[in-house]
């Protein structure tokens, strides 16, 4: 028996959010509707029984589980933001499952093709579920799947007998798609030692780095000739 039915019905139900940030806005989440999914996240960690999940006053929501183990081991954090891009829509989100992909090109509708041509990870996963969008929203997967992933991971951590671990600590973010997801976040009151954003690419790809980016908007005034 295997999870991943699991993390695909959780991510099947967060896409269906509607969490695009907002660059223009100056309030903390840019998007009122990003909270609508912390805190349906807050309240099914709850119902999952993990012991100490909180929001905190500025929209973040932060759960922690004890480890169950004799040795004194360092928390290890894992996070993920909700908010999706601007630059696409996200309402109205109705995802597509490809199973059992065998290759070749997958239509999405509305003139939207994926191919490995273009995008070569495809064959990496024959065999498996596929999930796309229509071609008229974005799909969101970007960071959804792995909102899906750690709260499955923390089902499976909460199981009875569960697997021996130490601290974990778990934070939902927002607005990391404009550039603002962490500007309040309480790195010490977060109190993992060492933490992972689970926002990846393919299985077993770790970054150690993270990358920085600057925007410039330009006027120029003049006469054309």
């Amino acid at each position: 028996m295997t999870a991943h039915p699991t993390v695909l019905t959780r991510l099947l139900r967060y896409v269906r959010f509607d969490t695009q940030s907002d660059e223009s806005s100056s309030t903390r989440p840019s998007t009122a509707k990003q909270r609508d999914l912390l805190r349906a996240l807050h309240d099914e960690l709850l119902e999952l029984g993990v012991p100490d999940v909180s929001i905190d006053e500025h929209d973040y929501v932060i759960a922690r589980l004890p480890g169950n183990v004799d040795v004194d081991v360092p928390a290890v954090g894992f996070i993920a933001h909700v908010d999706t891009s601007p630059e696409m829509s996200g309402s109205n989100v109705q995802p597509q499952l490809h199973e059992n992909y065998g290759g070749g090109a997958l239509e999405l509708g509305h003139g939207y093709t994926l191919t490995p041509e273009r995008s070569p990870e495809l064959l990496d996963h024959l065999g498996h579920t596929i999930v796309t969008t229509d071609g008229t929203t974005l799909l969101g997967a970007d960071n959804k799947a792995g909102v899906a992933e750690i709260m499955t991971m923390l089902e499976r951590l909460m199981a009875d007998p569960a697997p021996p671990h130490g601290p974990v600590h778990v934070a939902f973010t927002y607005d990391e798609e404009i550039g603002r997801g962490t500007e309040t976040f309480d790195v010490e009151r977060f109190g993992a030692e060492y933490a992972y954003t689970v926002d990846g690419e393919t299985v077993g790809h770790i970054e150690n780095e993270t990358f920085c980016a600057d925007a410039a908007r330009v006027l120029l005034r003049g006469v054309n000739v």
